[in-house]
Formats: structure tokens, sequence, C-alpha cells
């Protein structure tokens, strides 16, 4: 793992790490005040108990006595009980008594001093009464200590635990910085794949996938990452096809202009009206492609505005096939309609009368002659539905899949040779969709193509 301090890896590793860090140096200063105070706390308490067992004993050679005289002329009494006192307590050879912890006074009842230095005592002192077995205190057993550990053994015991603790310590953070190398490169894995493969989608490769684990964000980031690239590879294939197959069609009108215009250039033709009426029909040919390409750049990035409003759609039906009423009787194609009188739904009428000729175009170019035309609308499931649908020609189930895919043309009969550009059917496609209805291509009982329309009826709190 390379460390560079503006890298996501440099600072999510130092922030674990500090984290880690200042969570070990707390709990060891915890783990150091909670012994100290323990310790001391140790330390009082055995004063303390001490204390009373000295106490104890001085009564005892008190109630022997009748007086302090066994003390007063010889001070050694009171060293033995001391050396007894830490040969009993320590299970250890009496110790010399510059090894104890505490100084020790005892003053009898009248407060005069009877053993211990003629100094002011100091403020930490343990103070316990020496009373006799018929429960009278004759005097006091006084005992300092410190706030701090003064023992030799004990300033050992206690250097030898901060030793062992700054060693905890030490092992602690070893193991935290091992655990955040490991925890900060499985948290970086996801991201510098996805890194990787954002940088190759950047240079074009489409192809690119990461692989997804977990079901966390990252996970979700993984996989939504592979629907982008998928998205991006699917539109790549087709933005190659839409160019192919835009120079394609217009390669054949350009073809058979250029040919036209050599021969009469070469003076193989004459500038006939025929041979004009033929560069114009070409010339039309590239308007309407254009046109239609146009259209469909519109329809696909939404630059199309859609005037919705109820609308009677019956009327703009009956316009259309009144408007190719010739072309019908001259191919001697008929018309059949189930219509109702009317019928109001929420539409652009101008899409949709546009979406009809489509329809009529189609049904014109590929059907037969001498063949028939079946419009029915229906109401059903509280949507509108229209069928068109032809005579022969037909297509099979794989065709009609494809058909409102733009330059699309089936083989055979249903071909370019027949002046379409392939396209209006994929304009119809957009239109109904901005209409957030569906259309439908599948085989006709007629033998041709039924196109199925679907769209929403209008609800009745909104046609006011």
């Amino acid at each position: 793992m390379k460390f560079r301090f503006s890298s996501v890896s440099t600072r999510l590793f130092l922030a674990i790490f500090a984290t880690c860090l200042l969570l070990v140096v707390i709990m060891h200063q915890g783990v150091r005040l909670s012994f100290q105070h323990g310790f001391i706390d140790y330390i009082k308490e055995n004063d303390q108990q001490r204390a009373e067992l000295i106490a104890d004993a001085l009564a005892e050679q008190y109630d022997e006595t009748g007086s302090w005289r066994f003390l007063i002329r010889n001070e050694r009494v009171f060293f033995n009980i001391l050396r007894s006192i830490e040969h009993h307590q320590r299970s250890l050879p009496p110790s010399k008594p510059k090894g104890w912890r505490s100084y020790f006074w005892v003053y009898d009842n009248e407060n005069r001093l009877i053993l211990g230095r003629n100094v002011p005592l100091p403020n930490d002192i343990l103070r316990q009464p020496v009373v006799t077995s018929d429960g009278k205190t004759v005097g006091w057993v006084i005992a300092s200590y410190g706030d701090g550990i003064s023992n030799e053994i004990d300033r050992r015991f206690d250097e030898q635990q901060m030793m062992t603790s700054w060693l905890i310590a030490g092992l602690s953070l070893i193991v935290a910085l091992i655990a955040t190398i490991l925890l900060a490169r499985g948290f970086l894995k996801p991201i510098k794949r996805l890194l990787d493969g954002t940088n190759q989608l950047a240079n074009g490769d489409f192809s690119t996938r990461v692989t997804e684990v977990g079901r966390d964000e990252l996970g979700q980031l993984a996989k939504d990452f592979n629907h982008l690239a998928s998205t991006l590879e699917k539109n790549e294939h087709m933005r190659r096809d839409y160019m192919a197959d835009i120079s394609h069609e217009l390669r054949t009108p350009l073809s058979v202009l250029q040919g036209e215009l050599e021969a009469v250039q070469d003076g193989v033709r004459q500038a006939t009206p025929e041979t004009i009426s033929s560069l114009l029909a070409e010339t039309h040919t590239l308007i309407k492609l254009v046109n239609d390409l146009h259209q469909l750049s519109l329809s696909d990035r939404g630059s199309l505005v859609y005037r919705l409003q109820s609308a009677d759609i019956i009327p703009l039906i009956d316009m259309v096939i009144g408007q190719v009423r010739w072309r019908l009787e001259e191919k001697q194609i008929t018309v059949e309609t189930h219509l109702p009188n009317q019928q109001i739904i929420n539409i652009d009428p101008d899409r949709i009368l546009q979406l009809l000729y489509n329809l009529m175009e189609n049904s014109l170019r590929y059907t037969d002659a001498n063949g028939k035309i079946i419009i029915r609308v229906v109401i059903e499931h509280n949507q509108f539905s229209l069928y068109w649908e032809d005579s022969a020609p037909g297509l099979t189930s794989e065709q009609c899949s494809h058909l409102f895919e733009r330059f699309y043309r089936a083989e055979g009969s249903r071909s370019r040779a027949s002046g379409g550009s392939g396209l209006g059917l994929a304009i119809c496609y957009n239109i109904i969709e901005a209409h957030k209805g569906s259309i439908q291509a599948s085989a006709s009982p007629l033998g041709g193509v039924c196109i199925a329309i679907h769209l929403p009826l209008k609800q009745k709190e909104n046609e006011q």
C-alpha cells in the first residue's frame, strides 16, 4: 500500500490507526491510574491493620505492667512487636525497621509522647486507640502514610507493573497497526476495483466489469457500476449501428442521384422531364429520410414538446383514412373500422396524428394489392386499446420483436425496395412511450401484421 497523504488509503489508514493509538493511550493511562490508586489504598488498609495489631499488642503489655513503663524503659519492645507483625503478615524473615513504609508514634491518654520523634505530626496519619481489657483507653498509636509509594519493594513492584503495562500497550499498538493495514486494504479493495473500472470506461472500454462482493453500499455501487457499463456498451453498439445504418440509407439515393447526373453530364441521358422527375423523386426520398432522422433524434432526447389535452381520437383516425383514400383505391385495399362514436382520452392530437399517418403509411407500403386493413378500438382494463391490422405479407414472431427498432426492415416483400426509411415505427414507439402507453407488434389473423397500442384513460377526477 503506497502512502501518499492526498490518497484515500493513507487518510483512512491514519484515521483508523490514530483512533487505535488514542484508545491504547487512554486505556494505558486509565489502567495506570487505577493501579496506583488501588495500590495506595491497599497500603493504607495494610497500615491501618498494622496499627490495630500494634495497639492490641501494646494493650496486652499495658495490662501486664499497669503502666507505660515497659515502653519508656525499653523501646526495643515496640520494634519486637513490629517484627512479629511483619513476620506474621508476610511469612518472611523479619525485616529491619528502615524498610517499613510508615512512621509510628505512641502517646498516652494525656497526649504525652512516649515513643517516636518529637516533631509535629504530619497531616496524613492514622490514629488507633490502645484499649485495655477493661475497656479503658490508655493511649494512642499514630502511624503516618504518604500519598505515594515509598517502600523499596513496593516501588520495584510499581515499576515492574509500569513496564508490563507499557509492554502490553506496545504490543497492542503493533496489533492495531497490522489490523489497520488489513482493514484499510479490505475497505479500499472494492473502491480500487471501481476506480480501475472507471478509468477503463473513460478510455472507451465499455466491456469492463467489476466483481460484486457483499450486499453493503460498496456492493450496491459495484452492481450499479456494472449496470452503467452494460448500458454504455449497449448504447455504443447502437451508436455504431445507427451511424452504419444512416450511411447505408443515404448511400442508395445519393448513388442514384450521382449516376443520373453523371449520365446527363456525359450525354448518355438527356435532361428530359422524366429524368428530372426521377432525380426529384430521389431528392424527396433524401428529404424524407433526413426529416425522419430529425424527428427520431428529437423524440429520443425528449426535445419534442407534448401538449397533452382531453381530445377525441376517433376524428383523427377518420382524418387519416380520408386523406389516403385515393391511394387505398389505387392499390384496391379496403379499410374496415370498428370505432365508437366518440372516445375522449388524454393525448397530444398532433403527435397522435403523426403516429396514425406512420401506421397508415406502413400498411400502404407493405400490404399487397387487393388487401385489407382493419382498425379496431377497444376499451379494456381502464385503458384505450387500438388494434391496427393489415393483410399479407406477414412477419414471423422474431421479426415482429424488432419491428420498432430504427432502420429495421424484414426480409422479403417488406424491404427497402418499397421506399420506406425504416424509421416510422421507431418514431411511433417514442410517441406512445411519451404518452405513458405501450405498443406491440404481432402476427395478424389477416396474414399481415397487427399493431396493438394501449393508452391509459384519463381519470375522472382530472376531467374538468
